[in-house]
C-alpha cells in the first residue's frame, strides 16, 4: 500500500479552498487524513470529500500537529501568521497568497516550468503558489523561451471576477439582474465601479510607478519562476464581467526568429498546454471552454507584423483551478514524487 499523507486545507470554505478539496479528490491524492480549517465564522460547517462529510475546524494552535502538507488559501495576513507555525509543526506549506512569493528563501513554483525549485522548501518549510495570471502565462512562455529565448513580454489580461472571490461573483450576478430586469440600480461594493457590461483597468492598488500591484506581480514573479532576470515584462491587468477564466493577450519578443508554426509545434508538445488555433473554423481559446479544466489553452498564434522577432498569442485558463488550486495540488504531488516528504 502506498504511503498516505495527512493534509490540511486552510481557508477550506472559500472558493479556492473548496476547489483544492475537489482537486485532491479528482487526482486521487494519497490522503490518510484530511483536516479542513477556516475562521471562526465557519465553525461547524461540513464539506464533502469522497462522499464523506468532514467538519470544518477553526484555525488555531494545534491545527497542524501531525500534518504532512498544509494547503493555504486563507489570505496574506493569515498566511504570514500561520504558515511559519505550520512549518514549525512539521508540515510543508503550499501557500496561495502573495505573502511569500518574493521571499528569496521561498520557492515560487509552477510544476510545468520549474519543478526542481520545490527542493528549496527546506529553508522555511514554505512553497509559494504564484499569482493566477502569472501561472497561465509562464506555462506558455516556457516552451517558447526554451526554443528561441524570450527577451520581452507585453501582456494585457482580461481577468474574471472569481479572482476576487465569491462576493464578486454575487455582485456581478446581482448587477446583471438589476440591468436586465430593470428592477433596481446596479450597485458596486466589491469594485470601485459597476463591473456588469463594463471593464475595469484596475486590479489591486495603484503604485507610484503608475502600474497596479497585480501588474507588478506579473513582472517580478515571471522573472523568478523563469529564473532569468533578463526577461522584461510589462503588464496591463483588466477586470472583465466573466465569472471563471482569465484571458491574456501576449506580445513576445524573442532572441532568435521563429515562425508561428514553430511556436505552435513547441506549444503542442508542452505539458499543461492545449493548442486551440484554427481561426478559419472560428476556433480559439475562450473562458467558457477553459472553465472547469486544468489546461492552459493557447491560440491566435501569429508572427508580429511590427517586428522581426515577435510573436502574438492569446491564452486562457481557469483561474480558480490551474491559476490556484490545481497548481497547489500539483506542487504537493511533486513533493511526493521527489521523495521530499
Amino acid at each position: 500500500m502506498s504511503k498516505q499523507y495527512r493534509v490540511a486545507v486552510a481557508g477550506a470554505t472559500g472558493a479556492v479552498g473548496n476547489q483544492m478539496i475537489q482537486c485532491l479528490e479528482e487526482r486521487d491524492f494519497p490522503i490518510g487524513e484530511l483536516r479542513l480549517l477556516a475562521s471562526e465564522r465557519s465553525r461547524g460547517k461540513r464539506l464533502k470529500y469522497k462522499g464523506e462529510d468532514i467538519e470544518v475546524q477553526v484555525l488555531g494552535e494545534g491545527s497542524f500537529q501531525g500534518v504532512d502538507i498544509a494547503l493555504f488559501s486563507a489570505g496574506g495576513g493569515t498566511s504570514l501568521e500561520w504558515s511559519p507555525k505550520a512549518a514549525q509543526a512539521g508540515a510543508v506549506v503550499i501557500d496561495n497568497s502573495a505573502a511569500w512569493r518574493m521571499d528569496p528563501e521561498v520557492p515560487l513554483v509552477v510544476p510545468e516550468v520549474n519543478p526542481h525549485a520545490v527542493a528549496g522548501f527546506k529553508k522555511k518549510g514554505i512553497i509559494a503558489n504564484p499569482n493566477c495570471s502569472t501561472i497561465q502565462m509562464v506555462v506558455v512562455l516556457k516552451p517558447i523561451h526554451d526554443l528561441a529565448g524570450i527577451e520581452r513580454v507585453v501582456v494585457s489580461t482580461y481577468q474574471a471576477v472569481s479572482g476576487t472571490g465569491q462576493k464578486a461573483i454575487v455582485e456581478l450576478q446581482g448587477q446583471l439582474k438589476a440591468i436586465y430586469c430593470q428592477d433596481a440600480q446596479p450597485q458596486a461594493k466589491v469594485y470601485p465601479h459597476v463591473i456588469a457590461q463594463n471593464v475595469l483597468p484596475h486590479i489591486d492598488i495603484f503604485l507610484d510607478n503608475g502600474y497596479t500591484k497585480e501588474e507588478m506581480k506579473m513582472v517580478h514573479e515571471t522573472v523568478k519562476i523563469m529564473e532569468d532576470p533578463t526577461i522584461k515584462v510589462s503588464a496591463t491587468c483588466v477586470r472583465v464581467p466573466v465569472i471563471y477564466g482569465h484571458s491574456e493577450a501576449c506580445n513576445i519578443t524573442t532572441a532568435r526568429k521563429i515562425s508561428a508554426q514553430q511556436a505552435r509545434e513547441a506549444l503542442a508538445k508542452a505539458p499543461g498546454v492545449k493548442v486551440v488555433d484554427d481561426p478559419a473554423n472560428k476556433l480559439y481559446p475562450m473562458p467558457l471552454d477553459a472553465a472547469g479544466q486544468d489546461l492552459t489553452l493557447v491560440g491566435r498564434i501569429r508572427e508580429d507584423v511590427s517586428q522581426e522577432k515577435g510573436l502574438d498569442l492569446w491564452l486562457v485558463a481557469d483561474n480558480i483551478r490551474k491559476g490556484a488550486a490545481t497548481n497547489a495540488v500539483q506542487i504537493a504531488e511533486l513533493l511526493i514524487a521527489g521523495g521530499h516528504i
